[in-house]
């Protein structure tokens, strides 16, 4: 029979196969399809990558678990630890640029609004910058988060300030609190007479079209960090799930690799040895 760390490396690398199969046909699905939105596009490197990285990584456990192959085990364990050490050091990484961030309640109101400098310069320089921001506002537009909001806006303005917006939704799909901007009905707000009550950038942004309203705005940025942080810290706690996991996998693998030098090379095939 063979040893109970090949069989549970075998099964595991797999599962990663199937996974990495499905990712790396996902992405060439949208590459070859060619109609694919900015925010589509963002996804479709990563996601080869990651296809092509879970079927190298798998095929190497695969096959060194099921021949005894003790070099290409050496090779899986090695790539698994330097991924054990990638996933640490972004787990703490992302635990660091997320500290700060936290929005300013406005009296009176159901929501939040914030400031570019309530956040990390990191999270300033490399991920609102003017480079990465056309794709985060197709992303923004594509999901139609402010079509849900202008859909659910109450007739009656006095009742829309009691609304709890998501920070995404206080700071892309509505003006700024301090512009003073008066809300007429469900999709139009207007500009006082007098002007915007502060000589802010962002009043001179706002725009009642359903592609504008306020994705340019520094206010739109401030609410994206907003929700990069809740995700990032949510993200941070799921690596270190993964990280407990592929620590165990590294361990079986150890053993796995052990097992092989006290024994000849040849296939595991249903428990026998062919």
């Amino acid at each position: 029979m063979p040893r109970l760390s090949n069989v549970v490396i075998g099964i595991l690398n797999g599962c990663t196969l199937i996974i990495g199969l499905a990712a790396t046909i996902a992405s060439l699905y949208l590459r070859i399809r060619g109609v694919s939105t900015d925010c589509q596009k963002v996804i479709e490197n990563p996601l080869l990558i990651l296809g092509l990285l879970l079927l190298v990584l798998s095929l190497l456990g695969l096959v060194g678990s099921l021949y005894r192959l003790n070099f290409m085990l050496y090779l899986y364990l090695t790539i698994l630890f330097l991924l054990i050490l990638g996933t640490l050091a972004f787990t703490i990484f992302a635990i660091l640029v997320t500290n700060k961030g936290v929005g300013r309640t406005v009296s009176g109101k159901g929501y939040s609004e914030y400031r570019l400098g309530d956040y990390s310069h990191w999270l300033q320089k490399y991920v609102v910058n003017e480079e990465h921001w056309n794709e985060i506002r197709s992303c923004l537009v594509d999901a139609k988060i402010c079509d849900s909001l202008r859909d659910n806006i109450p007739q009656v303005p006095g009742e829309f300030y009691k609304k709890n917006l998501s920070p995404i939704q206080s700071g892309c799909c509505k003006p700024p609190s301090e512009c003073g901007f008066e809300l007429k009905n469900a999709t139009l707000w207007t500009v006082p007479k007098s002007g915007p009550a502060v000589a802010e950038a962002d009043c001179k942004k706002w725009s009642n079209d359903k592609y504008g309203l306020c994705y340019a705005c520094n206010a739109c940025k401030r609410g994206v960090l907003s929700n990069i942080r809740k995700d990032w810290r949510l993200f941070a706690i799921f690596n270190g799930c993964v990280l407990a996991f592929i620590t165990i996998v590294y361990c079986i693998g150890c053993c796995a690799t052990r097992n092989n030098k006290s024994r000849p090379s040849y296939p595991i095939m249903y428990g026998r040895r062919v």
